[in-house]
């Protein structure tokens, strides 16, 4: 097969990262397999590849093939598995399977060695086996081994494609059954701090609306629910090479070439509530430490809602001067003085040809937009906070719906300025 260059017995099998950072994946020892008869003209026929990486899921893959087998949609569809370092059963069972499948797939069975077998570079190599199988309209779409996809989840991501987006994110629901089976305070702890992750969400939507992205909506980038185009996915430059938040590093690497991104809340697929997991840092290493006691901090992405607020006001603003709509030396002057970055480093930043890139320059640079933690103690404040902020957007209509007018306009200022 040309999926694989060369010869698929030949070391090395991966090269390091290239200057790029990502994956060249040229030489792989593996076995390939396939449900069907000559899977590359196959699979050239498909909408939307979707491709999982798999380890050790003897309990859960055939739930998740069974899953995708039960698509409401109407377009071909195929399916690629990365089995990586596998110990279990996980190859026979998906060999007992897939020829009962009504989809082909393609089983690409290998050993990665210890400093590539991760998560990040698993999905990468799945992801890239789908894309070198696709046409040049397909969809990519991945999703997780251990995950149970709803009927509908590749129509509502063809919806939200079709619809204008380049990427669609969708949801990750924790098995109810697992999820009954955790303490309360968990699942309290949770539902908190996923209210404050909304209403933050719903400040950034206020303050910089994105017509491809329009509220209600959510925040989640989880491996387990994402789709792409094709062309995004290359502008991008595939998945980053990281070993753990390949998923959220791929999203950021989208945004950087202003890929379109929906986060879809119709997108859903069910993951299992698991404490061993085979990604360290994921989500059951984080089930299993909140288990043992409540965090002190809330997720590392979640910030204080006044500075989240100063972010989005602060991002709506660089956008419209990106734009052209409010290139002036006044407001160039004035978002030098927010960011504490100096005015010709502002303008040049804005000059670049994609916004995602320029806004990711900026955001890095300016001291005012540091991250900061927030402490689970404070979160009671904080939700306040942002409610306030967000009642003093709603006496605001008009921005609201058109995104920040001027430097008068930043949540900093009036009965948003709480602390």
């Amino acid at each position: 097969m040309k999926l694989i260059e060369d010869d698929a017995n030949i070391d090395p099998i991966l090269k390091e990262p290239t200057v790029a950072g990502y994956i060249t994946f040229r030489r792989l020892e593996c076995r390939i397999y396939s449900s069907c008869d000559d899977p590359e003209n196959i699979f050239k026929g498909c909408y939307s590849i979707i491709a999982i990486p798999v380890q050790n899921e003897e309990l859960y893959i055939a739930n998740c093939l069974i899953a995708l087998a039960r698509q409401s949609c109407r377009v071909p569809y195929g399916v690629v598995l990365l089995l990586n370092n596998c110990t279990d059963s996980t190859s026979a069972v998906v060999r007992s399977l897939i020829p009962r499948l009504p989809m082909p797939v393609l089983v690409i069975d290998t050993t990665l060695p210890a400093k590539f077998a991760n998560a990040g570079v698993a999905r990468g190599l799945a992801m890239e086996s789908a894309a070198r199988l696709a046409a040049p309209d397909s969809i990519l779409m991945t999703t997780d081994a251990d995950g149970r996809v709803y009927p509908d989840w590749i129509a509502a991501n063809l919806a939200a494609l079709h619809a204008g987006a380049e990427v669609v994110a969708g949801r990750a629901e924790l098995d109810s059954a697992d999820a009954s089976r955790l303490p309360e305070r968990l699942q309290d702890d949770n539902e908190e701090e996923s209210s404050y992750d909304r209403l933050l969400d719903e400040i950034h939507a206020k303050l910089d609306p994105d017509p491809v992205d329009p509220w209600p909506r959510h925040t989640e980038h989880s491996g387990a629910s994402i789709a792409v185009t094709l062309n995004a996915y290359r502008k991008a430059g595939g998945i980053p090479t990281v070993p753990l938040g390949e998923d959220r590093a791929f999203i950021e690497a989208l945004r950087r070439v202003d890929a379109r991104i929906r986060h879809a809340p119709e997108v859903r697929v069910v993951v299992s509530g698991r404490i061993t997991g085979r990604a360290i840092g994921g989500m059951a290493d984080t089930i299993r430490r909140r288990l043992e006691r409540s965090d002190e901090m809330l997720d590392a992405r979640l910030e204080p809602a006044r500075i989240a607020a100063e972010r989005a006001w602060m991002r709506g603003f660089s956008r419209q001067i990106w734009s052209g709509g409010k290139r002036t030396e006044a407001s160039i002057d004035w978002l030098s003085r927010r960011s504490k970055i100096p005015a010709t480093q502002v303008r040049d930043l804005l000059a670049s040809t994609r916004f995602g890139e320029a806004w990711f320059q900026l955001e890095s640079r300016s001291p005012s937009l540091r991250k900061l933690p927030v402490f689970t103690r404070d979160l009671p404040m904080q939700m306040k906070v942002a409610r306030m902020i967000l009642d003093t957007l709603d006496c605001r209509s008009v921005r609201i719906v058109h995104g920040p007018e001027g430097p008068g306009d930043s949540p900093g200022s009036g009965a948003a300025q709480v602390s």
